[in-house]
C-alpha cells in the first residue's frame, strides 16, 4: 500500500460531535414587578428576530400557580399585545398579534395523550414564523419541537400548589438550547446577578 492510499483510508474516518450542554442561568424574582421587567428585556430580544419572520419556542415549566401566564402576559404587553389577555387553559391555543409578529399561546395542561398535539393539528403552527409560548410541554412529549429555551419557575415551598401569591418570591431557571435561548439568557445574565 502506497503512502497516498494510506491517508486516503485515514480521513474516512468518522467524526461524531458531542452534544452542546445547554446553558443555564439562576435568578430570583422578589416580586410581580420584578418578572414584568424580566419579560420586558424578553420583549426587546425577541422583537428584532420575529420582525425578521423569525420563530422562536419557549417551554414555561411549572406547577399550578407559578407564574407562567402571568409572566406570559407581561411579555405580550411588552410586545404591544393591547386589551385583554386570555389564558389558553380551555381553548389550549391563544393567538395574538403583536408589532413584530405573531404569538402563539399555548397551555397543554388538560391534554391526557401526546398524541393529542398531533390531532389538534398545531405542527403547521409551530412551522410557520413568531413566538410560540409553550405551558405544559411535557404534555405533548416529544412531539412538540424543541425549544430554544425553557423558562422554569418554582414558587416558595410554603406556598400552595394552586394558588402563590403574586407577592411571593419565585425561584427562576432558564435553560437555553440554541442561539436565540442563548440569547433571551443573556438578557437576563447581563443585569440581574446570579442566585446560587
Amino acid at each position: 500500500m502506497t503512502c497516498k492510499g494510506r491517508l486516503s483510508l485515514m480521513m474516512h474516518v468518522n467524526i461524531v460531535a458531542s452534544q452542546a450542554q445547554p446553558a443555564v442561568f439562576d435568578t430570583v424574582w422578589q416580586d410581580e414587578r420584578a418578572c414584568a421587567q424580566a419579560a420586558a428585556r424578553w420583549a426587546q430580544t425577541l422583537q428584532p428576530h420575529l420582525s425578521q419572520q423569525g420563530s422562536v419556542v419557549v417551554h414555561l415549566h411549572g406547577t399550578l400557580g407559578a407564574g407562567k401566564t402571568t409572566f406570559t402576559r407581561h411579555l405580550l404587553r411588552a410586545m404591544g399585545v393591547q386589551g385583554r389577555i386570555k389564558s389558553p387553559s380551555y381553548a389550549v391555543v391563544e393567538p395574538h398579534e403583536t408589532p413584530s409578529g405573531s404569538v402563539q399561546h399555548f397551555d397543554f395542561y388538560r391534554f391526557n395523550d401526546p398524541s393529542e398535539w398531533e390531532d389538534a393539528g398545531f405542527r403547521d403552527l409551530f412551522a410557520a414564523p413568531g413566538l410560540k409560548l409553550v405551558e405544559w410541554p411535557q404534555k405533548a412529549g416529544e412531539l412538540l419541537p424543541a425549544a430554544d429555551a425553557e423558562l422554569h419557575l418554582t414558587p416558595p415551598a410554603a406556598a400552595s400548589e394552586s394558588a402563590a401569591p403574586d407577592g411571593e418570591p419565585r425561584d427562576v431557571r432558564v435553560v437555553a438550547h440554541t442561539a436565540m435561548g442563548q440569547a433571551l439568557l443573556a438578557a437576563w445574565q447581563t443585569t440581574e446577578p446570579a442566585h446560587g
